[in-house]
């Protein structure tokens, strides 16, 4: 998707989110239109993902999607914005500080490989998102975690931790490994 587009959706992502706080935006005509363009009808994973001063502010996505671009978009912005455990709901006072970034994802597809060696070798940081699955329970991080965590042993320690899991369990047999590219549009302001 091209880059004009992926600012289409950061628009569309902080028009529902100020309409959620009760804050009218003076673009939705212009944003109505724009967003008739039928690339936004996919069907794909989509994650939002807010930040204020550069801090986590509210990340939530589907890794797959039954769902338009636009209601993935829609949905998801809402959900990082009031709904992320981690974080209270975004007020008000905050919306004009949040920076919004939106990751489009590929269907992600099994990585295979033999030990947790060969695990290492085979993932490439900057470039794959990874899901891990390991008795019942499972985690993602984007590829842009790789930024904050660019060491990939680190990488794997937080990603099974998130998981509920001890953090080096990837290192035991039993792990399931997936991995997905996005491609990631951010609010500059």
């Amino acid at each position: 998707m091209e880059k004009k587009k992926g600012e289409i959706l950061i628009k569309l992502a902080r028009k529902t989110i100020a309409e959620n706080l009760g804050v009218a935006r003076g673009d939705a005509d212009d944003l109505e239109t724009a967003l008739k363009d039928a690339a936004f009808l996919d069907k794909r994973g989509i994650f939002v993902t807010l930040t204020i001063n550069s801090q986590l502010r509210g990340c939530i996505g589907n890794l797959m999607s039954d769902k338009t671009i636009l209601e993935g978009v829609k949905d998801n912005a809402v959900n990082a914005a009031f709904y992320d455990p981690r974080f209270p709901a975004l007020t008000k006072k905050e919306l004009d500080a949040v920076d919004i970034e939106i990751s489009l994802l590929t269907e992600p597809r099994p990585l295979a490989f033999s030990d947790d060696e060969d695990l290492l070798a085979r993932l490439r940081p900057g470039i794959d998102g990874v899901i891990i699955r390991k008795n019942g329970r499972s985690a993602t991080f984007l590829p842009q975690v790789w930024g904050q965590l660019p060491d990939k042993e680190s990488f794997l320690n937080h990603l099974c931790s998130k998981a509920g899991l001890p953090t080096d369990a990837w290192r035991s047999p039993g792990l399931v490994v997936q991995v997905y590219q996005v491609q990631y549009f951010h609010e500059r302001r």
